[in-house]
């Protein structure tokens, strides 16, 4: 038999990206030698690939103590305060990659493109690209040259990302440039090629989606809140300071934070790791959602503990108020209320056929939207969505507001005199120019937040008419029905 090494069995679960595994063998490491620099890098690396930014933190800090001067470990901490929001520290890390030449100097490189990108800084990301390089020999590199040649030459660049799309190579990466190319072909209007490119993109990593494993899930929640009272009593004190965007991907729930980001008592804290986290302790402990009420008073403490020492950082130090615009904390409401009582949510909901077309011609991850593939599983998810959260938001007494994103649009100002009552606040006049937010957004919304608040989404749908049928005609009637009138 070979002979046991961990390290080796501990680097094959990081390569297939078998993160969970990963994190126990370097836990059963650091059992043994709590010290070891490689396992602590093990769990940064497992903490990042599972989206626990600030438990990557602290593993690369204990890394750091034991491995001096690892570029790999330089290279980690630029992913993790790029996506914490820290773009300007993470780029300082990349260039001093590429000054020393370091091995994965090719990497910095490519990311350092990238973050250029995503922050607005386009004459930067042209002077990158312009001084050439081995980089832009690979499909990373081609990507980061099509987004800088679409500023001047947009139907050449749809060429390039839908040539590196259609090309045989990296799954990832090709749906990388193919929604690129979809956004473009949407933009210039030639909405049938943006919507059978966005087809044949979903079908090239398509995961399964265990629907009836999330209605299951779904009915056991509605049925517990029929009665319209909580079914359990928080066994921990109320959190204070602490608030949560309640909706679908792609239904202006990332205008709305950048909004109350700008209020100087109110931090955005993106899509926080913490909702997660706490939705799958509770599974593990086996009490979601029917035995909330019979976990122990220190476990809910710890819990509590848990999802706020990832969410009020030293970032936000002296803001009143944090907000969580978690895409599934929809899902989570009755661990909200018996974990994070207190807390107060802003729903938000959009044309569903506008929020359809959107996440469509978007590029989710597959592992953890796995329905965004398909119409008919945007469809399921949103009606789910739409029959359980103002319900549970009023049957567990959690204190909310309801806003139609295309009534926030029409009124920005009494939308945001809205939020800012529900959280104790007066009206930031800032709070009406999102687009001025210097905050790096790092979700699929990053571009469109940094115009003015507008309606050119609003009836988006329509340029896709024949991809819906009667079968959204419910769904388009329960959204009406919440219109202001």
């Amino acid at each position: 038999m070979p002979p046991n090494n961990p390290k080796a069995d501990l680097e094959r679960l990081l390569s297939r990206g078998d993160f969970l595994n990963a994190k126990n063998l370097a836990g059963e490491i650091l059992r043994r030698n709590p010290r070891d620099g490689d396992a602590w890098f093990a769990v940064a690396r497992c903490a990042i690939g599972m989206n626990r930014l600030r438990v990557a933190e602290e593993a690369l800090s204990r890394a750091e103590k034991t491995i001096v001067g690892n570029p790999r470990i330089s290279f980690a901490w630029a992913v993790v305060d790029h996506y914490l929001g820290r773009s300007e520290k993470a780029a300082e890390r990349l260039r001093a990659l590429i000054e020393r030449k370091a091995p994965n100097a090719h990497d910095a490189q490519v990311f350092l493109a990238d973050i250029l990108h995503r922050t607005g800084k386009r004459a930067e990301m042209r002077a990158l690209v312009e001084q050439g390089g081995a980089w832009l020999g690979d499909i990373r590199g081609r990507i980061m040259a099509a987004r800088v040649r679409a500023k001047d030459d947009r139907e050449g660049a749809i060429a390039d990302f839908e040539a590196i799309a259609r090309a045989p190579g990296d799954v990832v990466m090709r749906r990388n440039a193919g929604f690129e190319a979809v956004q473009h072909l949407d933009a210039c209007g030639e909405y049938r090629r943006a919507f059978d490119l966005a087809t044949y993109l979903q079908q090239l990593e398509a995961a399964p989606f265990d629907l009836g494993g999330f209605t299951a899930d779904i009915d056991l929640q509605r049925q517990l809140l029929s009665k319209g009272t909580p079914w359990f009593t928080p066994r921990v004190p109320p959190v204070e300071g602490l608030s949560f965007i309640v909706g679908m991907p792609r239904s202006g729930t990332t205008l709305l934070e950048q909004m109350l980001d700008r209020h100087p008592q109110v931090a955005g804290i993106g899509e926080s790791e913490g909702i997660i986290s706490l939705g799958d302790s509770l599974v593990h402990a086996g009490v979601w959602p029917r035995g909330l009420g019979t976990i122990a008073p220190a476990d809910a403490a710890t819990l509590q503990e848990n999802y706020v020492s990832v969410a009020r950082t030293s970032e936000v130090e002296g803001k009143r108020w944090l907000v969580d615009k978690s895409l599934h904390t929809w899902r989570w409401l009755p661990a909200v209320a018996a974990i994070l009582p207190g807390a107060r949510c802003m729903h938000i909901a959009r044309d569903p056929r506008d929020t359809a077309v959107s996440i469509y011609l978007s590029n989710f991850n597959v592992r953890n939207f796995a329905w965004a593939g398909s119409f008919e599983g945007i469809r399921t998810v949103m009606e789910a969505e739409r029959a359980t959260s103002l319900e549970a938001l009023t049957a567990l007494g959690i204190a909310h507001e309801a806003i139609v994103y295309e009534d926030l649009v029409d009124d920005p100002d009494a939308h945001a005199r809205r939020v800012t009552k529900l959280l104790g606040l007066e009206l930031d006049p800032a709070m009406l120019s999102p687009e001025a937010n210097a905050r790096t957004v790092l979700t699929l919304s990053h571009e469109q937040v940094r115009r003015p608040i507008n309606k050119a989404s609003v009836a988006r749908w329509k340029n896709y008419e024949w991809a819906f049928g009667a079968e959204w005609d419910r769904l388009v009637g329960i959204h009406e029905a919440r219109r202001k009138k």
